[in-house]
This record gives structure tokens, C-alpha cells and sequence, in this order.
């Protein structure tokens, strides 16, 4: 298993990841090359590969103090074998890096299995978005401190 940043070689397997696990909420293909690129400000890449193919990718925005996870998605034949994690540890090091003390994200309140994944990693709930996604499920505002400044769920 490696973690790194993303590259231009891994748009279509990142979109593909998109697709995939997200559904109607993924991103286009044309939105994960922009992020890959560079040109949307304040946002990395980083994937996960096994065997050197692409079987993960998380995204992360870091403005200021505040973090957020925007994606993380791991290829199901991978699952439940730490790649989620490593994802995770790599997003919390490029947002402590960035001079975060926090790092939010969002988490449909029927998928059990990843607010079980956040908690077990300090997340808390902090707030609830009403039709949030295209479907009309809510979404989970979760919260993670990451430095001395950020005393809430930590």
C-alpha cells in the first residue's frame, strides 16, 4: 500500500472511484482533473494504491484554521483493510500542515458504517444539513480537532 499525492494519471481512476461510490453526488471527471491540477484553490488529492493500481482517493480543502474532508472513497474489494485510514492520517497531515486546528466534513445520516469509521477516529457531531444531498438525505456535520487551539472534539 502506498498513499501519495494525486497525479494527472490518476483522473480516470480517481472519476471512476467517484462514480462508483458516490453515485449521483460524484464529481465529473472534469472536476477531479481541475482539483488534481491545481486550480482550485486551497484543495489536494491524495490516493491510495495497492499493487499499483489506484483503489482510493480522499480529497481534502484547506483554508486558514479550518480543514474539510470533501471525499474519501476506497474501491469495495478493499474495504476494511486500513486504506480508509491511511486516507484519513494522510488528510489529517495536510491540514495540520496547512495550520489547521480543526477538520470538518459532512456524512449522509443513513451510512452507518462511515459514522462508526469517523467516530472510532475522534469525529463528534456538530450540526445536521437538512436535503443536503441531491436525494434529500441529511447529512452529518462532523468535527475533528487537530491542534491546541481546537478544544472541541478532539
Amino acid at each position: 500500500m502506498t498513499v501519495r499525492p494525486a497525479t494527472t494519471a490518476d483522473v480516470p481512476a480517481i472519476a471512476a472511484l467517484e462514480r462508483d461510490n458516490l453515485g449521483p453526488d460524484a464529481w465529473s471527471q472534469a472536476l477531479v482533473a481541475d482539483g488534481v491540477a491545481g486550480d482550485l484553490p486551497t484543495v489536494s488529492y491524495v490516493v491510495v494504491e495497492v499493487d499499483g493500481a489506484v483503489v482510493g482517493h480522499a480529497v481534502a480543502s484547506v483554508a486558514g484554521d479550518i480543514a474539510e474532508l470533501q471525499r474519501i472513497a476506497v474501491d469495495p474489494a478493499h474495504r476494511r483493510t486500513g486504506l480508509a485510514t491511511a486516507l484519513l492520517d494522510a488528510v489529517v497531515g495536510t491540514a495540520r500542515e496547512g495550520g489547521a486546528d480543526r477538520l470538518l466534513l459532512e456524512v449522509r445520516e443513513d451510512n452507518a458504517s462511515a459514522l462508526a469509521f469517523y467516530a472510532a477516529h475522534g469525529f463528534v457531531e456538530v450540526d445536521r444539513r437538512r436535503r443536503y444531498y441531491r436525494d434529500g438525505a441529511t447529512a452529518v456535520v462532523l468535527r475533528r480537532g487537530l491542534g491546541p487551539t481546537c478544544s472541541y472534539g478532539r
